[in-house]
């Protein structure tokens, strides 16, 4: 429920985004509902969180992209995407901004099954076309992959075929979302890696002192941060990889019981 200086940080922007947080757990709260929490991989304000949570910090804290081990996904283009859906659960978001969200949502992957079927003829007239950008094709080629080379557009694609027509902040997130598509399902596939962990929930009365093999130093951090999942657990400074597979032994065989 606090937010800025008191939690370790420093900055107009970071102080707003824990009293967002705190606001919305505040009403939660008082009306025994779930409270909100924002994974790293949804939004830098839960990277902030997380961070001040699990890391040693000793400075004021600024948010900066480069605390995230996620940021291809914490793009600009796609924060409605990310957190449109939260907002409208907590009840921030109407239901008409709400049905508009929906509908851009629809053309963006309309939009993207068009380019993906759509081809492009090595006719003269094409070439010619993109010559004007440094660019030649010898064979036919899909919209979609044509868009993937550095000098072409959405816009070089219209002039290709004048029937492609699209609000500017659809075909701007078709684009990114093709133009980066190995890079964005390498990045999907690390917090799939990582969401594994987080299906380790860490009991809430552990005793981390009777655990075996793993260092004090080790056992006093994980008892003073108190960490919800393994996820978690591994992002606290100190702790090593061997000390997170003896709590998933630990926890499995828990489970298994």
């Amino acid at each position: 429920f606090f937010g800025g200086q008191i939690n370790g940080t420093s900055g107009y922007e970071e102080a707003a985004a824990q009293g967002l947080i705190a606001g919305i757990n505040a009403f939660n709260y008082l009306n025994g509902t779930e409270m909100l929490e924002l994974l790293r991989s949804s939004s830098y304000i839960g990277t902030l969180i997380d961070d001040l949570v699990t890391k040693d910090i000793q400075d004021p804290y600024r948010m900066l992209t480069s605390r995230s081990e996620y940021r291809l996904l914490l793009r600009q283009d796609n924060a409605d995407e990310r957190l449109t859906p939260i907002g409208h659960k907590v009840g921030l978001i109407d239901d008409a901004q709400f049905e508009r969200f929906n509908t851009k949502q629809q053309l963006i992957k309309e939009e993207k099954e068009r380019l993906d079927g759509l081809k492009i003829s090595a006719c003269e007239e094409v070439n010619e076309i993109l010559s004007k950008y440094g660019e030649h094709i010898d064979r036919g080629m899909r919209a979609s992959e044509l868009l993937k080379r550095p000098n072409i557009t959405y816009k070089v694609l219209q002039e290709l075929d004048p029937t492609l027509s699209m609000p500017k902040d659809v075909y701007e997130q078709v684009e990114v979302i093709i133009k980066y598509d190995g890079y964005i399902k390498r990045q999907e596939d690390q917090v799939n890696q990582a969401g594994k962990l987080e299906k380790f929930k860490i009991p809430d009365d552990i005793d981390y002192s009777k655990i075996e093999h793993i260092s004090s130093e080790t056992k006093d951090k994980l008892s003073k941060i108190r960490p919800k999942n393994l996820a978690q657990a591994s992002r606290i400074g100190g702790v090593k990889p061997a000390d997170i597979s003896i709590l998933m032994v630990m926890l499995d065989r828990g489970l298994k019981k």
